[in-house]
């Protein structure tokens, strides 16, 4: 809502020195969101003057149509003489009244505006459209053409008022009514303390038999209408100035007199009008819900096909208006050699649902002014006074004349009322208010109160949001202050903190980034598109997935089973926008369903929920277990001085599972495998011991050559993905950390050749088994394949790593532990000690 502070003035007897910002100020204090205080004319400098243009003469042989125009500007040139003025414009004629900004003038943007030579001419000044001055859009786009009643030489400045300020509010929905400057003011009074000349105190003709025919047949979607008619309207009448320039200040462009009014008095009241061309009306008007199928061509030009939930403005030939929403073609103010009049006017003002209206709107995607103000619920009182302050207008500024008939078809209704403890808005907010302040704040709103310690409170009929006590606590609590309200910190209980898992993630994550990888965060929505660009084959479990009611995309439907296509999408955007080298990851939740899901019980709101009710719950959500993924591209190692660098492959993918597993204190066993998507010579398997059995916790290496480019990633992208959940299960006790011996080290080779089918893992196995208690550690160093040691064989050489924490080792004792590792290995893997 953009509220003219000139026209907030009218309503509000503001010091003179008040400032917007100043505004601003006390309405965030009572609540309001203002966002930005708007200096409309900032800068602007005169002489700004209205002038008559005296001659015309068309300048030729140019590429567009010029013109060198005399105008009379009075004695504000200071010479009384004509001036000078080249002109691209054509809507203008002589004789007309024109605003004209002479030399030694500034207009809005810092343009100075001085006598320059141009088309062979000198022009001395310039002929002003809106958008030059900075007024907002008037439907011209051309020169101001100002009514002749204006004289020559007045000081446009003041006349167009230019310069003002406007205050930009976001109106929240529970605060509807400040879609008004009726609503606006109020608040803006209280705030100060001043007293509000409220623009609905009108005084109002009774509801009569012989007004315009109104039928309602759905009393509660329209629980009132006013219809009141106005005739002989004067077909050259136009917007008044400071109508128009009211308008477009609240961002609204005028279009004519009869459509300019309804717009004032919704600004201005917060009650969306429409008004009817008589002539176009066929019989009564009528209010109903639509017919299945049935057709309207609204007011953009739009055929619309309605739902039957949709409530139509009829008359005897089917619908004329989407009530609340937007008005028909068929019956528009006419349209007559381009300018819109009537000299018949019927005035509806109307209260509809605000469920109704917010639903039409948004099945026909036509959001407008007056759907806006109905579905954040007007005020069903002021449709009369509203209906009133239009008629007054038409008859002032059209001169017409208003018929007597008044007609009101409301539906009976009865002051909404609340009971509220005196003391409840104390112990909402922890301060002590007292009867006196809580009875004068919600006066000050509009309520009226009764009572001592208990109060009956009735709330006006502005104010749908106020349905329960702690609304009313809630005004109390605003204007007396946010700022006065207490701070205080809660206490948590003690002994209290992280639980085992949520460390456990959190350190993950940290070492995760402490490697070198970027955490990205992703939706936990994927569609079909996405699991085919991985390669899924069609009974893969991660294929079951859990789809939404209501996606915000159609084109991801479902809750993600697996991590990586988010990740890889992060990846492939920061690879096309120059980030070549990545190393990125994420942990989160994915979605399995388990097919033994059951329907979702509805849990009370009036108690905490059993224990059987939480369960029932649960057994009606898919399995989420929490995993962690990382990808990478590009160069793994920078080049440079220090060396050539090296890009990142599958080991790096592998020892990202092994940097999460270290950060648990569990050891991974890595296999090869086959699984989607990585490529097939290039898939580990990764398992941990859980309850003494292997189990599978991830995959990692180097992605098929098929998905990447499906999903346009760097060649030689990898990926890894494992399950935190049973990472979490393998991990015995809490984490120990490493006892360090302060006696060496003593190292022994060894270099086994087994059949090239037999994993380096379980030869890894049980070379630590065989060492026994002495055994630091043991790393692969090197693997080797040739004639030299046949075919179908591999050689892999170890490096272990003796050391006691109480001696110093000698060779016999390192000897012995190296040759009882051997002698297990040869056992379970038939390796062969290389060169024996």
């Amino acid at each position: 809502m953009r509220v003219p502070l000139s026209w907030l003035r009218e309503y509000v007897d503001l010091p003179a020195t008040e400032t917007g910002r100043d505004v601003q100020a006390k309405l965030v204090a009572v609540g309001l969101e203002v966002e930005t205080v708007e200096q409309i004319g900032a800068g602007l400098k005169g002489p700004l003057v209205v002038g008559q243009v005296l001659t015309i003469e068309e300048l030729e042989g140019f590429k567009k149509p010029i013109r060198f125009c005399t105008v009379d500007v009075g004695s504000a040139n200071g010479t009384g003489e004509p001036q000078e003025i080249v002109c691209g414009a054509r809507n203008f004629a002589v004789g007309d009244k024109v605003v004209v900004v002479l030399p030694g003038a500034v207009l809005p943007g810092d343009f100075a505006i001085a006598a320059r030579k141009t088309y062979g001419k000198t022009s001395h000044g310039m002929i002003c459209s809106t958008d030059e001055l900075g007024m907002g859009d008037d439907g011209t786009h051309g020169i101001i053409v100002l009514p002749p009643e204006h004289e020559v030489g007045t000081d446009a400045i003041e006349l167009l008022q230019l310069v003002d300020e406007v205050l930009d509010i976001a109106v929240t929905p529970d605060r509807g009514y400040c879609l008004s400057m009726r609503g606006v003011a109020r608040e803006t009074a209280i705030a100060y303390g001043l007293p509000l000349r409220d623009p609905a105190l009108l005084d109002v003709p009774a509801p009569n038999a012989y007004g315009y025919p109104v039928k309602v047949a759905d009393p509660i979607g329209c629980d009132k209408f006013t219809a009141r008619t106005v005739v002989g309207l004067q077909p050259e009448a136009r917007s008044p100035i400071w109508l128009q320039r009211r308008l477009q200040k609240a961002g609204m462009r005028p279009i004519s007199l009869a459509v300019d009014i309804t717009n004032y008095v919704m600004l201005e009241l917060g009650q969306p009008l429409h008004a009817y061309d008589r002539t176009r009306v066929d019989g009564p008007i009528g209010v109903r819900r639509a017919q299945q199928g049935e057709k309207l061509t609204t007011l953009d030009g739009t055929v619309r096909v309605l739902d039957a939930e949709d409530l139509v403005i009829t008359d005897n030939r089917g619908p004329i208006g989407l009530a609340g929403v937007m008005g028909g073609a068929n019956t528009e103010i006419a349209d007559v050699d381009g300018e819109h009049h009537s000299a018949e006017v019927v005035i509806e003002a109307a209260h509809f649902d605000a469920i109704s209206i917010a639903r039409t709107a948004r099945r026909h995607k036509l959001s407008s002014e007056a759907s806006k103000r109905f579905e954040r619920g007007s005020d069903p009182q002021a449709a009369a006074a509203a209906a009133q302050r239009t008629v007054d207008l038409l008859v002032l500024l059209a001169g017409g004349t208003a018929e007597a008939g008044v007609t009101e078809v409301s539906a009976p209704s009865a002051p909404r009322t609340i009971a509220m403890p005196a003391n409840h808005p104390d112990k909402v907010a922890g301060v002590e208010y007292g009867r006196e302040t809580v009875v004068r704040r919600l006066q000050e709103v509009g309520c009226d109160v009764y009572g001592q310690d208990e109060l009956i409170v009735t709330v006006p009929s502005w104010r749908p949001d106020l349905s329960e006590p702690n609304d009313l606590a809630e005004e109390v609590i605003r204007l007396e202050g946010y700022e006065n309200l207490p701070s205080t910190l809660p206490t948590p209980p003690s002994g209290r903190g992280l639980t085992d898992r949520q460390r456990l993630y959190r350190r993950v994550g940290r070492a995760l980034a402490g490697a070198g990888y970027v955490e990205a965060l992703n939706y936990p929505f994927i569609g079909e598109a996405a699991l085919d660009q991985l390669g899924l084959d069609a009974e893969d479990a991660r294929r079951r997935t859990v789809k939404l009611v209501n996606p915000l995309s159609d084109e991801e439907p479902a809750l993600r089973t697996t991590l990586l296509p988010g990740l890889l999408g992060a990846l492939r955007r920061n690879d096309g926008r120059g980030s070549h080298d990545l190393a990125l990851f994420e942990t989160g939740l994915v979605f399995r369903p388990t097919g033994t899901e059951t329907k979702a019980v509805r849990l009370p709101v009036d108690r905490r929920p059993t224990a059987e009710e939480i369960a029932g719950l649960d057994a009606s959500l898919p399995r989420q277990p929490r995993r962690a993924a990382v990808v990478l591209a590009g160069a793994r190692e920078q080049a440079g001085w220090w060396g050539k660098g090296r890009p990142a492959d599958w080991a790096d993918a592998i020892e990202a599972a092994r940097t999460i597993a270290h950060e648990a204190g569990v050891e991974v066993t890595v296999r090869s495998d086959r699984h989607a998507p990585w490529h097939p010579g290039r898939c580990a398997a990764l398992y941990v011991t859980v309850n003494g059995e292997e189990t599978l916790f991830g995959h990692a290496g180097e992605l098929h050559p098929r998905v990447v480019k499906d999903l346009h990633l760097p060649e030689r992208t990898c990926a890894m993905e494992v399950e935190l959940d049973i990472l979490e299960q393998a991990v015995d006790g809490a984490l120990q950390a490493p006892r360090i011996s302060t006696f060496p080290v003593a190292t022994q080779d060894v270099a086994l050749i087994v059949a090239e089918n037999v994993p380096a893992a379980d030869v890894e196995r049980a070379l630590r088994e065989g060492a026994g208690e002495l055994l630091e550690s043991v790393r692969l160093f090197d693997v080797f394949t040739g004639e030299q040691i046949g075919a179908g064989r591999k050689s892999l050489a170890y490096a272990l790593r003796f050391r006691a924490a109480d001696r110093t080792l000698t060779v016999d004792e390192a000897s012995a532990a190296r040759d009882a590792a051997v002698a297990l290995a040869a056992e379970r893997t038939g390796a062969v000690l290389r060169g024996a």
